[in-house]
C-alpha cells in the first residue's frame, strides 16, 4: 500500500501503511479485525433468528444504484456488454423479495468516491454493507429492526470480546446507552435547523454533509434516527411520502461520539409509473434500468429496508480513528494500494 500524500490522510489520522503486512501484523489491526468477525456472526445470528434468508449478492451487473453522494461508478467489460461494479445492492434486494419475504447480504460495493472524501476518516473506495430489505414492511419496521441488530451486535462484542476492546483503548462504558435504550429520532428539517444554529450552513433541500454529520453525532452519546429527507436528495427508489408531497419515507442511523452515518434505510417506491417518474426526475435514464423496470411492470413487492456499512460500523464499535482501519486491504480514496 503506498499513500500518495500525507494530506490524504488528515492531520490527526494514522499514517496510512506502506505494505499490507505493516498493516496485517499490527495487534491493533488483528484485534479490529477479531471484532469484526464477532460483530458478522452476531448479525447472522441476529438476522437468521429474525426468519432471514441470507442470499449472495451480485458483484456486477448492468445497472447499480446512482444514489451515491457523488462518487463515480467503475465499469467493466462483460463480455462485449458495459456492467457496473456493485455501488449498492438495493436493486437486487427488491427483487429478492419475489423468491423470500425477509433477506439480507452482506454485500461488496465499490465507489470511487471524491479525493475530498480521504480527510473524512469515513470513506473507502472499496467496503462492505449488512443489507437488509423486509417484504411489506414500512419505514418504522426498518427502523426498529436496524436498532435491534445495532444494540444486540453491540452488545456481543462488550460481552465477549472486552480483552480487544481494552486493547484498542475502547470504553465498554460508551455503549451503555447503546444496549440498554431506544435510539434518539429527529428529521432532517428538525436536524437542519439545529446545524443551522450552530454555525454550520447546512442546505435544507440536500443531505446532511459530512461535516454537518459529524457535528450532530459529536453531541450525543447515543444513535439516533434522521428521518423524513427531502425528495431530490436521495434515489428514485426511496418512496415519497403521499401524505407529506416532497418528503421521503427514508432514514439515516447516525452513530455517537462524532462517528456519523451507521446506516441508510427507506420504504421503498415499488410502483412501475412512480419508479420512471422518479428516475426522470432524478435525472436517470430508465431505459438503463431495463431489466428492474421490466420487473416492476410484472410486479414487485412493497418493502423496506436498510444498509449498515461494516467498516463504519465496526470503527465505532473499535474506537478506530480512521475506517480504513477497520479493513483489512484498505482502499482509500486516490491512493493506490493493494
Amino acid at each position: 500500500m503506498t499513500s500518495t500524500s500525507a494530506e490524504l490522510a488528515g492531520p490527526t489520522a494514522p499514517a496510512f501503511p506502506s505494505s499490507p503486512d505493516q498493516h496485517l501484523m499490527a495487534e491493533s489491526t488483528r484485534a479490529t479485525l477479531r471484532v469484526q468477525s464477532r460483530m458478522l456472526a452476531a448479525t447472522r445470528a441476529f438476522l437468521t433468528g429474525q426468519g432471514f434468508q441470507e442470499l449472495l449478492p451480485p458483484v456486477i451487473g448492468p445497472v447499480t444504484d446512482p444514489g451515491i453522494r457523488g462518487s463515480k461508478q467503475v465499469d467493466v467489460d462483460f463480455y462485449g456488454h458495459k456492467y457496473k461494479l456493485m455501488t449498492s445492492a438495493i436493486l437486487y434486494k427488491q427483487a429478492s423479495l419475489l423468491a423470500f419475504d425477509k433477506i439480507f447480504y452482506i454485500a461488496p460495493n465499490v465507489r470511487l468516491e471524491p479525493l475530498e472524501t480521504a480527510v473524512t476518516h469515513r470513506h473507502l473506495a472499496e467496503f462492505h454493507q449488512i443489507d437488509v430489505e423486509i417484504r411489506d414492511a414500512r419505514r418504522e419496521d426498518a427502523m426498529e429492526l436496524a436498532e435491534r441488530l445495532v444494540a444486540y451486535v453491540v452488545d456481543e462484542v462488550v460481552r465477549e470480546l472486552p480483552a480487544d476492546l481494552e486493547l484498542l483503548g475502547r470504553d465498554k462504558d460508551a455503549f451503555r446507552e447503546v444496549v440498554t435504550g431506544a435510539f434518539a429520532r429527529t428529521t432532517h428539517k428538525e436536524a437542519t435547523a439545529d446545524l443551522i444554529a450552530l454555525g454550520h450552513p447546512q442546505d435544507p433541500g440536500a443531505e446532511i454533509d459530512w461535516e454537518g454529520e459529524e457535528i450532530l453525532s459529536a453531541k450525543t452519546s447515543r444513535p439516533f434516527f434522521v428521518a423524513d429527507y427531502p425528495k431530490g436528495s436521495r434515489g428514485f427508489y426511496d418512496r415519497e411520502d403521499p401524505e407529506q408531497p416532497g418528503v421521503l419515507r427514508n432514514f439515516d442511523l447516525i452513530a455517537p461520539e462524532g462517528y456519523g452515518e451507521l446506516a441508510s434505510g427507506s420504504e421503498r417506491e415499488h410502483d412501475y409509473a412512480a419508479l420512471v417518474t422518479r428516475m426522470r426526475e432524478t435525472g436517470e435514464n430508465p431505459a438503463k434500468y431495463g431489466w428492474y423496470l421490466d420487473l416492476a411492470r410484472r410486479g414487485i413487492p412493497a418493502s423496506s429496508g436498510f444498509g449498515i456499512g461494516l467498516e463504519r460500523f465496526t470503527r465505532y464499535v473499535t474506537g478506530r480513528t480512521a475506517v480504513w482501519e477497520a479493513s483489512a486491504y484498505p482502499k482509500l480514496p486516490g491512493v493506490v494500494s493493494a
